[in-house]
């Protein structure tokens, strides 16, 4: 008899199950060592009178915190823990053809957002009541973000004729200033190569990411204002919902796989783990959807996106392991969102029953003005707070250099057990066929067996558990006759 760890490694499925990188890692996200549970989408808010496709949060330097979902016309506060309030301006706002969703950024107590539509629409923080146009000479725009102390505008409609490789920035601390001068310094500048924008991030420098290229825009001063340097040729952006941006790092989605962009480099981080897998699952015609968001706490990128069965799925990134996992969305567009300055002790503002809340009262939500991950599905906004989705790790083959037999198993999962099921086969070109799953019994022991040259097994969660580890697995070698 032989005992052998299958700790759980990395997911990588563009991989061969013989490697022993894990097979899936579903509805759990990765950590330093294991995998720990992903929780469920939420419902969070009220029911609005529309679908709501966008979600974001603004907070001043003294905790004035806001939070925002907007739909194709209207733009609702969302206040305590899920009252909407229409904020929009008087006449609310048309969609374009283009089936663009709202896109915001703050720049300094403003929350500035674009429908490339509508005017640029304002909201200042502390003072505002409701949105209104931001200025008259402000341009139509499908992106914008802040660069240093500009607001800075991408893919201009200037009177019904499209730049889509335009850049234009307002003055400088003045986002109500449009006109190209050198005193106030707001100008624009085309791109002359790389295709269409396909969005902006900002910071101390901007990157601009298009089609077929990327272009870092840094600021110089009178008289050029910005200076525009190309970063990557021929390797660009081909969802502008697949940007996300975290502690100067922009990631994106480009024609061949999942990259990260640090103003001078630009990286595939799913080379040969994910790509093949995502392009194979995700549904290309719907990639107008995706939408990313960072998870602030766990240290995670994700991507929402439709796949070719036609369910919404997460996949994730844990950039500080640099590992995938993935799971299922509960949400049709995802955020990183902020709370409104609500907290345990104005409970009664909220809900005059604590078992009609929606929500645990341990969540990050009742913390006041604390970033989470949130979203949108339909017509709610939704938080990633609520109950562990049911996680899924299948390990890749175990080969004993013959013909074994596995009779036990013993899961390490920090906090609880598992249900475990195993496959096995003879060859590789065979297809792994699970048993029945069995649970841990009260020794954490789960009696296996089942024979052939390969074994690969599904370990599924069980209990209050925080951290998957391993599989310790008994097996025995088996002749042949």
């Amino acid at each position: 008899m032989a005992t052998t760890k299958l700790n759980f490694g990395e997911w990588m499925p563009d991989q061969p199950s013989i490697t022993g990188a894990l097979v899936d890692a579903k509805n759990v996200v990765s950590q330093a060592v294991g995998y720990g549970p992903l929780p469920t989408a939420a419902t969070f808010s009220q029911q609005a009178s529309e679908d709501l496709t966008t979600l974001v949060a603004g907070k001043t330097p003294t905790n004035d915190t806001k939070l925002f979902a907007a739909g194709t016309t209207k733009i609702f506060s969302v206040s305590g823990v899920g009252a909407l309030t229409n904020v929009s301006k008087t006449g609310g706002y048309t969609p374009n053809a283009y089936a663009d969703r709202f896109r915001f950024t703050q720049f300094g107590n403003a929350i500035i957002g674009t429908n490339f539509s509508d005017p640029m629409q304002v909201f200042t923080l502390g003072t505002s009541t409701a949105f209104a146009d931001l200025a008259a000479n402000a341009p139509i725009c499908r992106y914008l973000t802040v660069v240093r102390d500009f607001v800075v505008t991408a893919f201009i409609n200037s009177s019904s004729v499209l730049y889509p490789s335009r850049v234009q920035w307002s003055g400088i601390n003045d986002e109500t200033e449009w006109d190209a001068d050198q005193v106030t310094q707001s100008d624009y500048q085309d791109i002359p190569d790389g295709g269409q924008i396909m969005g902006i991030r900002g910071g101390e420098v901007g990157i601009i990411l298009l089609e077929k290229g990327i272009t870092r825009m840094s600021y110089i001063g009178t008289p050029f204002i910005f200076q525009f340097d190309n970063i990557s040729r021929g390797k660009g952006c081909i969802a502008s919902g697949s940007i996300a941006q975290v502690q100067g790092i922009t990631f994106f989605l480009s024609d061949d796989g999942f990259y990260s962009c640090d103003g001078q480099n630009v990286v595939g981080i799913g080379t040969e783990k994910v790509d093949r897998w995502f392009f194979a699952n995700a549904d290309e015609s719907q990639f107008n959807l995706m939408s990313a968001a960072v998870d602030p706490v766990r240290k995670l990128i994700i991507w929402n996106f439709r796949t070719t069965f036609g369910n919404r799925q997460l996949l994730i990134y844990n950039f500080n392991t640099k590992k995938w996992t993935y799971g299922d969305a509960g949400a049709d567009y995802i955020s990183d969102a902020s709370t409104a300055a609500t907290t345990l002790e104005n409970l009664d503002s909220i809900s005059a029953s604590i078992d009609a809340l929606t929500v645990s009262l341990d969540s990050i939500l009742y913390m006041g003005g604390k970033y989470f991950l949130g979203g949108t599905n339909g017509r709610y906004v939704v938080t990633y707070n609520g109950a562990n989705a049911t996680g899924n790790i299948v390990t890749g083959d175990l080969n004993a250099g013959g013909r074994s037999v596995v009779t036990l198993a013993r899961p390490l999962i920090d906090g609880g057990s598992a249900n475990v099921a195993v496959a096995s086969r003879t060859l590789l070109s065979e297809a792994p066929v699970f048993g029945t799953a069995l649970a841990a019994d009260s020794d954490n022991r789960v009696s296996l067996r089942s024979n052939g040259n390969f074994h690969q097994f599904q370990v599924t969660p069980t209990g209050q558990w925080k951290t998957a580890v391993a599989l310790d697995v008994d097996f025995q070698g088996q002749g042949v006759r």
